[in-house]
């Protein structure tokens, strides 16, 4: 075996150049990477995996993103949005559960009935949980007021996925109009942050264009802004897509999945004590995706508790697996076997180690 990936895993900081020989090494040597990567995860934020409970409120979404199967677009899917009942019933299977926290994720809305709703369901979830339930946001890009708002009511982490650092590939996959602009999303990654939000984002892995080049740059822009949890997954195609209209008929979906191992290695190799989630993404390619991920540094799943009836219509991609009731039994869905030295970090938000070492540098 080559010492190269050895010898590079032993450095204190790296470059591009180390980032892409890691995202290029042999599937010999891939095994040393995960191993290292896991190591970190152990050392640096614990051998325990937090649970985030999904409660996917709406697909009514305003943006029309290329890849996406709830695009604005889209007119084969049933629009719905969840009653203020199902979302508090949901939230209560979280606390009883013992999940620790949820994350309530949406398309893309700012309006003046959906910000007053989300605010006023934030609040009423701390208060019947007595403030032991954590709460993530993923609901795109809000103007300052809101996210100001929805973080007085008791929100305290937001995702909001870049999806490709590259302006140039942002482009190309995305419309060309003032509701899709690269900028706008960065500034509002900025202002999340400015508010005290943890702070999330993420890159889908195998974008039409992409190369590893713009994965290595991926990678030192989650560095750089100094974010606080991560999520990345493979890209998986929607039929119903001017990016997928092949569906997930693809001889390269193995390929962007071992990609995709390798970028949580990295991440976790570089950014030591964040969040890193293991996608229900790499569980719709390989039914042990998520457990692999995990073996490679992720240390976040997050059980879906959407009522059944609406799953079906929040297809961000096709093949998405979740349409089962959460199993009380084994409620993150994980075979904890294939993962040995693994545990539910259950009953707490966990938070990352790397937040509170942020807010202390300012």
């Amino acid at each position: 075996m080559s010492t190269g990936i050895a010898s590079l895993l032993d450095k204190n900081f790296h470059d591009r150049s180390d980032i892409l020989a890691m995202l290029q090494c042999s599937d010999e040597e891939a095994p040393l990477l995960y191993r290292r990567a896991a190591a970190v995860r152990d050392r640096y934020v614990g051998n325990h995996v937090y649970l985030r409970g999904l409660i996917e409120y709406s697909n009514i979404c305003g943006k029309n993103c290329l890849y996406c199967g709830v695009r604005r677009e889209n007119t084969k899917i049933d629009r719905y949005t969840l009653n203020r009942e199902e979302v508090l019933e949901a939230a209560m299977t979280a606390y009883k559960l013992n999940l620790g926290s949820i994350a309530i994720q949406s398309g893309e809305n700012s309006s003046v009935a959906f910000i007053d709703s989300i605010e006023e369901l934030v609040r009423t979830i701390r208060q019947m949980t007595d403030g032991k339930l954590g709460i993530t946001l993923s609901l795109g890009e809000q103007s300052s007021e809101t996210y100001k708002r929805w973080f007085e009511a008791g929100a305290h982490r937001y995702l909001l996925r870049i999806e490709t650092s590259s302006q140039a590939l942002y482009r190309r996959v995305h419309p060309d109009d003032d509701m899709h602009r690269y900028h706008r999303r960065l500034e509002c990654l900025k202002t999340i942050q400015e508010i005290g939000y943890q702070t999330g984002t993420g890159v889908m892995v195998g974008l039409p264009f992409q190369t590893l080049g713009d994965l290595a740059d991926d990678i030192t822009f989650m560095r750089d802004f100094d974010i606080d949890m991560c999520g990345m997954g493979p890209f998986i195609e929607h039929s119903d897509t001017p990016l997928g209209e092949r569906g997930t008929e693809n001889l390269f979906l193995k390929e962007r999945f071992n990609l995709t191992l390798r970028m949580i290695a990295i991440m976790r190799i570089i950014m030591k004590d964040i969040n890193i989630v293991a996608s229900t993404a790499m569980q719709t390619i390989d039914p042990f995706g998520r457990e692999k991920a995990i073996s490679c540094g992720a240390n976040v799943v997050m059980p879906n508790l959407t009522p059944a009836r609406y799953r079906a219509g929040y297809q961000i991609y096709e093949g998405k697996p979740g349409y089962r009731e959460v199993n009380e039994s084994n409620v993150s869905g994980l075979n904890l076997d294939l993962i040995p030295g693994i545990s539910l970090g259950l009953g707490t938000w966990g938070d990352t180690p790397h937040f509170g070492r942020r807010i202390n540098r300012r």
